[in-house]
């Protein structure tokens, strides 16, 4: 890869060796005119505690950090810590598991865990960058375990097919961003209300033949599509193998890395994938990946208990 466009692990640690640095790096992205209060939103006022990094907003009477207000808050994890954990998860292709960063940074699987949650949780933030315009190709696919995998008393012994897994949705603009989520049914109610929520009025939807898309060339889109069923997978430019190849790396990741995801928390893994096709592209700078991240981490939280309920 070219070394413009990436750092290695050796860089990073040499350009955030402690929590001082870390902290440093975090204030001055989230707050690059001068602290302000995520309380209040004041920049008045503003008085340093007695331990560095700990501040006082006068104006409201609150005490507060960096963290303050992100998936960071409440976190006793060193930010040094967190920003490798960062690091790793806008880097590694197809994601890294709980167990190899607890092993990484030095915590225990559970605290990981947590903290890969959490980073997924900011992965889901909005960009900011509105809805998806120009050629949308749109797919449906199915996540979870295989029936031959399973124990006996879990199998469904349903055959080949969708039953007991999860319906994920993608939408990929022609040469930008994905969108992909968990929807609850593929009928035509919840994969066309999933175009009408993220694609502007006048983009060209490229679709398979699936009876669900059918009435979608409207007064809003124009829709093409290709016959899967027929054996055709592109006609000219119409085609939907760009958000196929994203389901490809999807899979890869869920199957090679993570084993087992439960329909509960699929949602973050979509999301941490889709933050990786989109703002953490690999041919952006690494520290521009993680300042995307870094931004979307901003208004988010997840605790624990939300975790686990």
């Amino acid at each position: 890869m070219n070394d413009r466009v990436t750092i290695s692990t050796f860089q990073l640690f040499a350009l955030f060796p402690d929590q001082e640095s870390a902290r440093r790096y975090f204030e001055e992205r989230r707050w690059p005119d001068g602290v302000r209060c995520p309380v209040c939103e004041s920049g008045k006022r503003i008085s340093v505690r007695k331990r560095v990094g700990f501040y006082r907003c006068a104006t409201c009477a609150e005490d507060f950090t960096v963290r303050t207000g992100t998936i960071f808050e409440r976190s006793h994890v060193p930010l040094h810590k967190w920003l490798y954990a960062m690091y790793l998860l806008v880097t590694a292709r197809k994601g890294i598991s709980s167990l190899q960063l607890s092993k990484e940074i030095g915590v225990t699987q559970k605290t990981a865990w947590f903290m890969l949650h959490r980073l997924r949780e900011a992965c889901g933030g909005d960009s900011g960058l509105g809805k998806l315009r120009g050629i949308v190709e749109v797919d449906e696919t199915h996540v979870g375990g295989r029936e031959a995998n399973k124990h006996a008393h879990k199998k469904l012994h349903a055959g080949r097919g969708p039953v007991g897994k999860t319906p994920v949705i993608g939408l990929r603009e022609r040469g930008g961003r994905i969108v992909a989520r968990p929807v609850s049914s593929l009928n035509a109610e919840s994969l066309q209300g999933a175009i009408y929520r993220h694609v502007a009025v006048g983009a060209t939807i490229h679709t398979d033949e699936a009876g669900a898309y059918a009435d979608l060339g409207t007064l809003f889109y124009s829709h093409d599509t290709v016959n899967h069923g027929a054996g055709e997978y592109a006609r000219g430019a119409v085609t939907v193998n760009g958000i196929e190849s994203a389901w490809a790396v999807l899979k890869r990741g869920l199957v090679g890395v993570y084993h087992h995801v439960t329909p509960k928390h699929l949602g973050r893994y979509v999301h941490e994938f889709t933050f990786r096709l989109n703002d953490g592209d690999v041919k952006r700078h690494t520290i521009e990946r993680l300042n995307a991240l870094l931004a979307l981490s901003v208004g988010r939280r997840l605790t624990y208990a939300e975790l686990t309920a």
